[in-house]
């Protein structure tokens, strides 16, 4: 069995990989299995390179970087790590809507520029409790952070492709509705071509001057542009950001403004979940080694 790493992963992982299954970095025709992550990924070019390529195994939740209709045609399985990185990533939400409602990261540098003494008290904020909330994408992330904010007293209302039988909260038929009945627009839909600029102009225009935008899924789920424009129009009140567009890079046009937390995609970085997903990775190997089944295939390949 080969196995083939594709870009920068956890070194720990990279190094099992190297000690235990010979991996390596550079493609080859006898590659049977890729190891790789949600910013990287898979694409049908590098597939093509790979004809003996079986499966695919992504460290992290998210996996549109990798061609999956093509993996499904060839027959490969594609993995990602759910389950271990939800309470992570929707602590960080939870996290991103009080520090941009409360402004607690321009608070922290109005206290280190010494403009306490000088300026006198901050400004007032916004509170976070009784914040009406709209969850884009009640899936398992969705639902622990609509969890974790009806301890604060939050109206919870979402958005899915289709409304969901077991949950109480009250639905809306299209992300641009959510927008208009929340204070807070929480965004956890799943990356990839079918949510790609779902949170349009539209939507930022029916969240409103008052209304604040968080994302933890992908940067491709929102308009980045639209997002700097109604900032910079103080068409919307201001964006907790986890994650962009074209990560690394952040819009120039945010990086000064209190109005916006930005965060370099640390949703699931805690040591604790990260060994998991390390973990999950590993033992999806494993299984595939020995009886040719993966545990956590994505939703396409099952």
């Amino acid at each position: 069995m080969s196995v083939l790493v594709v870009g920068a992963l956890k070194p720990s992982l990279v190094q099992t990989l190297r000690s235990r299954y010979g991996a390596r970095d550079v493609p080859a025709d006898d590659v049977d299995v890729v190891v790789t992550s949600g910013r990287f990924g898979v694409d049908a070019e590098l597939m093509g390179r790979l004809p003996n390529l079986r499966a695919v195994l992504n460290f992290g939740v998210g996996y549109d970087t990798t061609d999956v209709a093509e993996a499904t045609r060839r027959g490969v399985v594609v993995t990602n790590t759910p389950d271990v990185l939800t309470d992570c990533v929707a602590d960080t939400a939870v996290a991103l809507v009080l520090a941009v409602l409360r402004g607690f990261s321009a608070a922290d540098r109005w206290v280190r520029a010494g403009r306490w003494p000088e300026g006198g008290n901050f400004p007032l904020t916004r509170r976070v409790s009784g914040s009406r909330v709209g969850i884009l994408g009640l899936g398992r992330i969705g639902r622990a952070v609509a969890h974790r904010l009806e301890a604060f007293g939050c109206p919870i209302s979402y958005h899915n492709r289709r409304e969901l039988p077991d949950v109480a909260y009250g639905y809306a038929p299209d992300a641009v509705s959510l927008a208009a009945a929340s204070d807070v627009l929480v965004v956890a839909a799943a990356g990839g071509s079918g949510s790609a600029g779902l949170v349009s102009e539209q939507v930022l225009e029916a969240l409103g001057p008052r209304g604040y935008l968080v994302n933890v899924a992908r940067g491709s789920v929102v308009d980045e542009d639209a997002l700097v424009k109604a900032l910079q129009d103080g068409r919307i009140a201001g964006a907790g950001l986890d994650v962009f567009a074209h990560e690394p890079h952040v819009p120039a046009a945010l990086l000064d403004r209190d109005d916006v937390v930005l965060l370099p995609h640390l949703g699931s970085g805690t040591v604790e979940t990260r060994n998991d997903m390390e973990r999950l990775v590993l033992d999806n190997l494993e299984a595939f080694l020995r009886e040719g089944r993966v545990l956590t295939p994505v939703p396409e390949c099952t």
